[in-house]
């Protein structure tokens, strides 16, 4: 059944893969985001969009109306930044979109949340949902993304029906982050492969993402309240996933391998530069990115499985081919 569907965060990476399939498949999508250039190229798509930002309780609360269902993408997604402007957007900003939610009748809200909810500096193998969460958080973007899903928990409490999924390092065309990232390194001096890039990790294909958020909409009411684990369900290591990546856009592989140890105390060095002198400006190397590729973290995802009926569709090895080529185009090479 077509339904009428907001999509926060339509211009951002998942965001506008979102938006273009409901589009593709007879939906009426509105897409909400800040960037008017992505934003003008979803309109000549015949996509309706509202530019506003969700700190805007009132731009949230008008762009609920007449929808059915809400897909709450938009977020502040870094491993570093202040704390009240990631608090400001993903937990008061969330807020925002409950009460539009609520206000307008919403039949469901659909929640994209973060595994980085479970990381604790230590390697942790197929992690389930109701695992007890670390005391400290590892990072302002996790301890913020936390209490999002706190604040629609309470939602489904009240009523609202609500469901949470926690993607995996997402990659594909368009991606600017995660691969991105790694190949600027490389260019510019090596990738550091601490512990040798031996970590087991979890990483999701965009578009396998963009399945869960679609089963999401139609799952059974007994889904409601619940937050699932969204991967590829194929666990690499770093080193192999690099290897893959540099072979399959001919280029070298600069790789340095670094003791964590000594990568830890660097970042920590970068972290306190950026506090005090540099402001705020995100450092070449954080703490949690540091933890991030030295320690193996793995998910369960077979509760996605049972419950939503979600299954992994393009395979690692498929995505990197697609982000391959798209980056060879983009790129000129």
């Amino acid at each position: 059944m077509k339904k009428r569907v907001l999509v926060t965060g339509g211009t951002g990476f998942l965001g506008q893969k979102l938006v273009q399939r409901l589009h593709e498949e007879g939906h009426e999508v509105t897409a909400l985001g800040r960037d008017e250039t992505i934003g003008r190229k979803l309109q000549e798509r015949g996509i309706r969009f509202v530019r506003a930002d969700i700190r805007d309780r009132q731009a949230v609360a008008d762009a609920c109306r007449g929808q059915e269902i809400v897909q709450h993408v938009a977020a502040f997604s870094s491993p570093w930044g202040k704390y009240g402007d990631m608090y400001e957007t993903n937990v008061s900003g969330t807020v925002h979109v409950i009460e539009g939610c609520k206000q307008h009748g919403i039949e469901r809200l659909v929640h994209v949340s973060s595994p980085s909810i479970y990381f604790a500096f230590a390697d942790a193998y197929g992690i389930q949902e109701e695992q007890p969460l670390p005391r400290r958080f590892a990072n302002t973007y996790a301890e913020t993304k936390h209490l999002a899903e706190l604040a629609v928990a309470k939602a489904y409490r009240e009523g609202l029906p609500t469901i949470t999924i926690r993607p995996r390092a997402l990659f594909g065309p368009g991606d600017n982050a995660i691969l991105p990232r790694l190949i600027r390194a490389n260019e510019q001096k090596y990738v550091p492969l601490i512990g040798g890039g031996k970590a087991l990790i979890d990483l999701t294909y965009v578009d396998n993402v963009v399945d869960a958020l679609l089963l999401c909409m139609d799952s059974p009411g007994s889904t409601f309240g619940q937050a699932y684990n969204i991967t590829n369900g194929e666990p690499v290591t770093l080193v192999d996933v690099l290897t893959d990546v540099f072979r399959r856009l001919d280029m070298p592989l600069r790789a340095k391998e670094v003791p964590y140890w000594k990568a830890y105390a660097a970042a920590w060095v970068l972290e306190s530069l950026s506090r005090t002198v540099l402001g705020y400006r995100e450092p070449v190397l954080t703490r949690y990115s540091v933890g991030v590729l030295a320690k193996s973290q793995t998910l369960d995802i077979s509760k996605a499985r049972r419950e939503l009926g979600y299954k992994p569709r393009v395979s690692i090895a498929e995505g990197i081919d697609t982000f391959a080529a798209w980056w060879r185009t983009e790129h000129g090479r």
